[in-house]
């Protein structure tokens, strides 16, 4: 029994379990950013960018297993309870898995899904240590927003913004990820803080299609805004300062004192940091009961966070 616990740990700490409320999102802002209600073809969507996801974290530890021998000797590889053939066949496995469900969702949801694979594994096996990393990175998360909507209604621009907010979000994570293992860097954390504020800001204001109708007593003049437009707007900039706050002490302390410890806390607050902005942007979409939902995840979050770490 002991055994048994000890090899279904390992693959959670592999698998990084406690980031996983973080991928849902992707796909259901992407349906709300392109006007239409979630459906059966968004949760092949979920399903699809889960499985491409943990594709991306066991060949993550795959590629970096001699890397991790010296920095991370602890983690399930380089500590020998999962064996790197074990890692390589399940990265495997789950990418094909993750094509297989975007191919039942469409022929769109395919293309941005192959895309998608290609880019996590150019990540993994080779940008991950170039400057092209962080934008590689970001990428991917895009197109996983990308894919939820592809895969929910037909084509259309509209996503694009939310996919744009999205991937700048995962930019500045990534950039401070660098430095997880030997710390030393201010200048990531501190632009890492600018951009979640430029993201918070941005993603708090009104979609700019939303146009207020002119006033029918005084001409020219912008009529006060309905109840409820008023009341989701207020939501949404709840939510965004939410966001906002959940990254933003720990970048500071990082960028304050640039050890591993507080580098990799800010990392984590990042991640977590993925939901409250998805639910920002299902809210700024006009999609209340996603925006909502995504919100519950957050402590579950939290709590599995303190068992497994996201990083």
């Amino acid at each position: 029994m002991a055994g048994g616990g000890t090899v279904w740990a390992a693959w959670a700490e592999l698998l990084r379990v406690s980031a996983l409320f973080t991928v849902p999102g992707d796909a259901l802002a992407g349906a709300a950013a392109a006007g239409t209600r979630p459906n059966r073809h968004t949760l092949l969507a979920v399903g699809s960018s889960l499985c491409l996801y943990e594709a991306g974290m066991t060949l993550n530890d795959w590629a970096d297993r001699d890397e991790d021998a010296l920095d991370r000797p602890h983690r399930p590889l380089p500590s020998g309870r999962i064996t790197p053939r074990a890692a390589l066949t399940a990265s495997v496995t789950l990418t094909a898995a993750g094509l297989g469900l975007a191919a039942r969702a469409g022929r769109s949801s395919l293309v941005v899904a192959t895309a998608l694979a290609a880019t996590v594994w150019s990540y993994d096996l080779h940008l991950k240590h170039t400057p092209a990393g962080p934008a590689a990175m970001a990428a991917a998360r895009g197109l996983d927003l990308l894919l939820g909507a592809t895969a929910t209604g037909p084509l259309s621009p509209r996503p694009l913004p939310s996919a744009a907010l999205l991937a700048a979000h995962t930019w500045a994570v990534t950039t401070v990820s660098r430095h997880e293992t030997r710390g030393g860097s201010s200048r990531a954390p501190s632009l890492a803080l600018v951009a979640t504020l430029g993201v918070a800001v941005t993603a708090a204001r009104p979609r700019p299609s939303v146009r207020r109708p002119p006033s029918p007593s005084v001409p020219g003049r912008p009529a006060a805004a309905p109840l409820g437009v008023t009341a989701g707007r207020l939501l949404t900039a709840a939510v965004a300062a939410g966001y906002a706050r959940t990254p933003a002490a720990p970048y500071l302390h990082a960028a304050l004192h640039p050890s591993p410890p507080l580098v990799q806390r800010s990392v984590g607050a990042g991640i977590r940091a993925l939901i409250p902005l998805q639910a920002t942007l299902a809210l700024r979409a006009g999609a209340p009961g996603t925006g909502l939902a995504l919100l519950a995840l957050a402590p579950l979050a939290r709590a599995l966070a303190r068992k497994v770490s996201p990083t």
